[in-house]
């Protein structure tokens, strides 16, 4: 059994994949890589089916039908043999000297007396044309170097959040879950590192670069105008993160702090959604703004409650142009400060 699965979803990356693959390769026999393609038109196949060819005991070429990312990453899944898991995007790549150790801290865990669930280590926003890389860790919010559970679990400050770039799954655990992310949907990466959580107990972090986050393109999906173009597939992410909280609050209200993380990475994907609509400023993402918050008030009103009297969700909801115009002003301040987009 391979103690590491990757997943590569990739749509027309041709250009760019093989230096993520590349990068992953230094694994070796430890690793897999599942490389979808997920229905390419160029020849991103025929590249996965070259790698799979020079390294069969290692990377397999999955072609699929186009199902989106989501797709992508649920073929990943049901297709992996290691232990854990990750998901690798295809413009994104790894650290060898930092992949090492991720391996060696794998393996140093595995089989011990008490079962990892998920991994945690730092990404590093490779932004295009910055010299300066802005590197997100959780040394304030998670012991370093030792496994942990949720009540050992600190602040985390605003931007610290758990992503795809940074978490690494047992891979049962996701298989037991049952985890389906949507199709045909961009931003489902908020699901794959949400719905996950009530089911993990043991944690550990290590303190180490591993992830390099390529943020630049014109194309990407966290592109601000492409994200106000797909704000539907925004907003169908939202209403599901919504739900799932409001249907599993029990089992995530049993730890305060598991509690506390989700209740603010909601909010945040919350604040998101709502701030595009108010950047847009059309009448029709208004009125898809007041439509996400009246069907949040019908689904929980509890939870509604609690987002509308926050801090974010005041800010969101400012009466008229003027509360508009002061919402997008400090969304501005802080885009310029956490180099976000």
């Amino acid at each position: 059994m391979k103690l590491l699965s990757f997943a590569v979803p990739c749509y027309n990356s041709a250009a760019y994949m093989e230096k993520c693959i590349e990068s992953l390769l230094a694994g070796g026999e430890d690793v897999e890589i599942l490389i979808v393609d997920d229905g390419s038109s160029d020849n991103t196949l025929e590249i996965a089916k070259r790698y799979e060819e020079k390294y069969p005991t290692i990377v397999r070429a999955i072609h699929q039908e186009n199902k989106g990312h989501g797709g992508a990453v649920n073929t990943g899944i049901e297709n992996a043999t290691g232990l854990y898991f990750k998901v690798v995007d295809s413009d994104d790549w790894v650290k060898e000297e930092a992949y090492m150790q991720v391996l060696e801290t794998l393996k140093t865990l595995t089989g011990g007396k008490e079962r990892l669930d998920m991994m945690v280590c730092n990404y590093v926003y490779e932004k295009q044309g910055e010299v300066k890389k802005r590197v997100i860790n959780y040394r304030h919010a998670m012991p370093v170097g030792k496994m942990f559970t949720w009540n050992d679990v600190g602040h985390f400050k605003k931007g610290q959040y758990i992503l795809m770039h940074s978490v690494i799954f047992r891979t049962k655990l996701l298989k037991e879950c049952d985890i389906k992310l949507p199709e045909h949907t961009f931003y489902v990466d908020n699901l794959f590192v949400f719905k996950p959580l009530p089911h993990v107990t043991n944690m550990y972090y290590l303190d180490v670069n591993f992830y390099r986050y390529f943020i630049g393109r014109e194309d990407q999906s966290v592109n601000e105008q492409i994200m106000i173009k797909r704000i539907d597939q925004q907003i169908r992410v939202n209403k599901e993160m919504y739900e799932f909280f409001s249907k599993e609050r029990l089992k995530i209200c049993m730890n305060k702090r598991l509690r506390k993380y989700m209740y603010a990475y909601l909010e945040i994907i919350t604040t998101v959604s709502s701030i595009l609509m108010i950047v847009d400023g059309s009448e029709e993402k208004l009125a898809k703004k007041e439509e996400l918050w009246d069907w949040m008030k019908k689904t929980d009103l509890v939870l509604y409650t609690r987002l509308r009297r926050g801090f974010l969700g005041g800010c969101m909801n400012l009466p008229g142009k003027f509360g508009r115009k002061i919402s997008l002003d400090g969304y501005r301040i802080a885009q310029r400060f956490f180099h976000f987009n």
